[in-house]
């Protein structure tokens, strides 16, 4: 859980989000038996926590859009849930990487440590603590910042970005890895 250490337990921080689980993961269960019913009852209970999720660190006019889009990856993806496993942490991967397609989308600058919308540190960027993306990436070594403003910022695959940076796939990777990590360093650092 972003904002988390890793001596924090699941259930201290996210009672609710344990009660969701009891209450969606038969309700998926169903749905994927067919169960017309049942799926319209997780959706509605998917929307209800994603407005929740959504609500820390996101503009209130840009709420709906993100719910919606998460929803609709939902229904793309719902077929490689896998029964066996928890249904939340599936539910909150597929909110994570909607809410970093937002920011694309959407960024000209973005929040010092927005690892999350939940994040404490992303609540406070949301009131004025900003700090300009060419402004992070110059902080970085010119292949990590490249590798992040290929992949990360314009979209490209791991692949398209070695191809244009003419760097290797694995380093590609590393150099996103550990570009990230500086910046998170160094978000920490000025907070």
């Amino acid at each position: 859980i972003p904002g988390r250490s890793a001596s924090d337990t699941f259930e201290e921080y996210h009672p609710v989000m344990i009660e969701t689980e009891a209450n969606l993961r038969p309700l998926m269960a169903a749905s994927m038996n067919g169960d017309a019913a049942s799926y319209r009852l997780l959706l509605a209970g998917c929307r209800s926590w994603l407005y929740d999720y959504f609500a820390h660190g996101t503009a209130p006019s840009q709420i709906d859009d993100l719910v919606e889009a998460t929803l609709v990856s939902i229904h793309c993806k719902r077929t490689s849930y896998d029964l066996a496993r928890p249904f939340m942490p599936w539910l909150a991967a597929i909110a994570h990487y909607r809410w970093i397609d937002h920011l694309r989308a959407h960024a000209t600058a973005c929040p010092v440590a927005a690892a999350c919308p939940r994040d404490a540190d992303a609540r406070d960027a949301a009131h004025g603590h900003r700090i300009d993306v060419t402004t992070l990436l110059a902080k970085l070594k010119a292949n990590q910042a490249e590798a992040i403003r290929l992949v990360k910022l314009e979209g490209l695959s791991i692949a398209e970005a070695a191809r244009r940076s003419s760097q290797s796939e694995t380093l590609v990777k590393i150099n996103i890895y550990r570009g990230i990590r500086s910046l998170t360093r160094f978000a920490h650092a000025t907070s």
